[in-house]
């Protein structure tokens, strides 16, 4: 052998090996998830080592590519399933396994965004959460969202007027205006459609409720005091489609008929998909006392809307989501005349828009995320809030002629928001811009709201875990607010201009002290400027006349400082799974908005209240939550809520004009506001084909106030408590893998626990309102369709 080719060899020799091995077979783990032999479709697989990750196709099935053999720890996930893991040895070049996942009855591995604005799982959010999903809201026959919204702890809805069923969501205590409402994250929920929106969404387009209570919820905006509501809707998953119908009967005295249809396309790579959904709902009014005046409203509404994505790869994501909604309602007396010829008419046509786009990028190494994003909302109203108020005077009719209004409202949200994530820790940071403009005009009453705010928020989080059971958010939200808005009514004028910036810092802290036990506790600070809240563009019907709502003179900001604290147990073993929730709050408020009767009456007949700042006022109590699932067959939830809403010093409510017989009223407690109030759920499921649901909430006694004279004047009413209770029966049939039905019937408000004081008559007090929001209903419902 010469030397060159001995060279030649021993070069060889040790190249070879290296060329072998970089030219080895990738390692590949192919595998199918399964529930109840059944595919699950897009479940997440994470390899823990690499943070590779794959989803599951139509069929269940995923591959994940990997360089080298070893030990590898694989974590699979799915929405409404347990969780799980499974540690595997590769060892050769392809490796399959059949993976079967568990239902998730209480939602306990549910991941939710509106905890820390990205993805997390329930159980393991630093902030309390409570989540409403659809098989809750289908449970309880709800309809629109304001029908399911109260099966979660601290959350209570009321109706607030027999005219229009102006409706509002209270947490822990506190009124509407102080909740956050996001509809898919995005604070386009104004305060007009704050008013009567909880009933124009229908339960159909909605996936899934979030409820973060409390001010923990305070990056998403200085209103968020109470907390967010945050409605998510359904995104395109499978290919499905659905048509329901459903009829109820109001007392045997009025009828709701609806009527509704779903629609999924997905692609077969699942990198494209769109949903449709529409709803058309039409309610006859329904008049408890036989006054001829309306206790629940006239209403129809059609609602149609899309939502849709597109993946230019694996780690983008394009998505749209559409809402259009026109609604009718009317209260009042002698509904099928001109509303200018009875004595009380509260009608509204609403046209509102709602739409969004969203951008999301992933970095290679799933690091780093990015959200773009920007969504709007458009409502063109015309109104009628008059009548002539039981006179047939030539002045009651030029005033009920000239009742007529229009409201023009538009909110704009744009942002961006950049996520950070290390081995443990998590840093997220966002900017956000926010725009509302509100044109509310009733020539006849010389009405007029003119109102544009705009903010902008700057937020940063640190997520920092230093042990596995430690973890702190740290983050506060920046808001410059400028709010020009000129309110008249009558010959009442009056200007707000803001132009100021404020800080909300949060601090949450929660520790794992067993695997099942989590401590939590929290603290966030909170504001909301001077301007027209949801409360302030409705117009009641008191004595005949009209009671309009004004800012007074140099109103203040009010702040907020709001302290949580709570012990969550958590167990999921073999089928049972069980939750455990008590949870503190304590909020404190400086210079609170509050609604003061002037006593004082316009030219034209109207009354007066103005928002005035009050004296302090502090909001605390309990809440406590029990969820049960022995096995697959039984699930029960119970939860109830204790607070107290007082002032620090007496609250001005009427104040008198001098009238013989009437004194200035003064309160210690917030009104409308009960100390105890709660709800149930329990449901049997024996088989897939067949399920009893029953369903209740239970409101305690509170005070109430009542107009009772054309001034204003006030009494203080105590309620008594109601149970209402809902019981469903459901029955299913599937025909095939393209084809079922679903039969249900039911009653809700068994025990007909309703309102026997309502006032009567053309000059009643049209807000003296409280109580389950409908009598006994019975209902009747069927849905064809291919459903999963």
């Amino acid at each position: 052998m010469t030397l060159r080719k001995l060279e030649f060899c021993i070069v060889m020799a040790f190249v070879m090996p290296i060329i072998s091995l970089a030219q080895s077979p990738s390692l590949t783990i192919k595998g199918k998830v399964l529930s109840d032999k059944d595919p699950v479709v897009l479940a997440t697989v994470v390899v823990a080592e690499t943070h590779t990750r794959a989803f599951t196709n139509i069929d269940g099935e995923f591959s994940i590519t990997l360089d080298e053999k070893g030990e590898y720890t694989l974590y699979i996930s799915a929405s409404g399933y347990r969780n799980s893991t499974q540690t595997i040895n590769l060892s050769q070049e392809e490796y399959s396994f059949e993976f079967t996942l568990t239902k998730d009855a209480l939602g306990l591995d549910q991941v939710v965004v509106s905890a820390t604005r990205n993805r997390v799982e329930r159980k393991k959010a630093p902030v309390v959460i409570s989540s409403i999903r659809t098989r809750l809201l289908n449970a309880t026959q709800s309809t629109t969202l304001a029908d399911g919204l109260g099966y979660a702890p601290g959350v209570r809805v009321e109706n607030n007027c027999q005219n229009c069923g102006f409706t509002q969501v209270r947490l822990n205590g506190l009124q509407g205006a102080y909740t956050q409402i996001l509809l898919n994250s995005r604070p386009v929920f104004t305060s007009l459609l704050g008013v009567y929106g909880l009933e124009q969404i229908p339960v159909n387009t909605i996936d899934r409720i979030e409820v973060v209570r409390s001010g923990g919820s305070a990056l998403y905006g200085s209103n968020a005091i109470a907390g967010t509501v945050n409605v998510i809707t359904k995104d395109p998953v499978l290919n499905t489609w659905e048509i329901g119908s459903a009829i109820s009967s109001i007392k045997g005295d009025a009828l709701d008929r609806n009527l509704n249809f779903n629609s999924s396309i997905v692609a077969d790579d699942l990198q494209t998909g769109v949903t449709l959904y529409g709803s058309y709902r039409n309610r006859d009014a329904y008049d408890a006392n036989d006054d001829g005046f309306t206790e629940l409203v006239e209403i129809d509404n059609t609602t149609v809307g899309a939502k849709a994505f597109l993946k230019p790869h694996e780690r983008s994501r394009i998505s749209l989501n559409l809402n259009a909604i026109k609604e009718y309602r009317r209260g009042g007396d002698r509904l099928d005349l001109a509303p200018q010829f009875t004595d009380i008419t509260e009608e509204l046509q609403h046209d509102t828009f709602i739409g969004g786009a969203d951008y999301e990028w992933e970095s290679t190494d799933y690091s780093h995320k990015l959200q773009a994003y920007t969504s709007t909302s458009y409502t063109n109203r015309d109104s009628y809030y008059g009548g002539l108020g039981g006179s047939r005077t030539r002045q009651d009719s030029l005033i009920a002629n000239n009742a007529f209004g229009t409201t023009k409202d538009l909110a704009w949200v744009t942002g961006v928001q950049h996520t950070k994530s290390f081995t443990r820790d998590v840093i997220t940071s966002g900017l956000e811009y926010v725009t509302t403009n509100t044109e509310d005009e009733i020539p006849g009453y010389n009405r007029s709201i003119d109102q544009q705010v705009n903010t902008i928020g700057f937020y940063s989080q640190y997520e920092w875990k230093p042990t596995e059971k430690v973890t702190a958010l740290l983050g506060a939200r920046l808001d410059h607010v400028n709010v020009d808005g000129k309110y008249s009514v009558g010959t009442v004028l009056r200007e707000v201009s803001i132009d100021q910036t404020a800080i909300s810092p949060r601090l949450t802290m929660s520790y794992d002290l067993t695997k099942q036990i989590k401590l939590r506790a929290g603290y966030a600070r909170g504001f909301r400027a001077p301007q027209a809240f949801n409360e302030d563009l409705h117009i009641s019907s008191v004595g005949g006349e009209q009671l309009f709502v004004i800012l007074s003179e140099d109103l203040k900001t009010e702040y907020s400082n709001a302290f949580t604290s709570s012990f969550n147990y958590s167990l999921s073993k073999n089928l049972l799974q069980l939750d455990f929730l008590v949870e503190g709050f304590y909020t404190t408020i400086q210079d609170p908005f509050t609604q003061v009767s002037t006593g004082a009456t316009l030219n034209n007949g109207s009354i007066l209240e103005e928002v005035r700042n009050g004296s302090g006022a502090t909001v605390f109590g309990s809440n406590i939550e029990i969820g049960v699932s022995p096995s697959s067959d039984w699930r029960f939830q119970i939860g109830a809520t204790y607070q107290e809403s007082r002032y620090d010093d007496e609250q001005l409510l009427f104040e008198s004009d001098g009238t013989l017989g009437e004194a200035d009223i003064f309160i210690d407690e917030f009104v409308r506001n009960p100390n105890w109030y709660g709800f149930l759920n329990a449901t049997w499921l024996p088989s897939e084909k067949f399920n009893v649901d029953l369903t209740s909430t239970y409101t305690g006694r509170m005070n109430v106030p009542r107009v009772i004279s054309d001034s204003g004047f006030l009494q203080i009413n105590r309620s008594n408590p109601f149970l209402d209770m809902n019981l469903k029966v459901e029955t299913h049939f599937d025909y095939s893998d393209d084809f079922m039905i679903t039969i249900s019937g039911g009653v809700r408000n068994i025990f007909d626990s309703f309102q026997d004081d309502f006032d009567t008559g053309a000059t009643r007090d049209s807000d003296y309102v409280y109580g389950p929001m409908a009598p006994r209903t019975v209902f009747l419902g069927i849905k064809i369709g291919k459903m999963h």
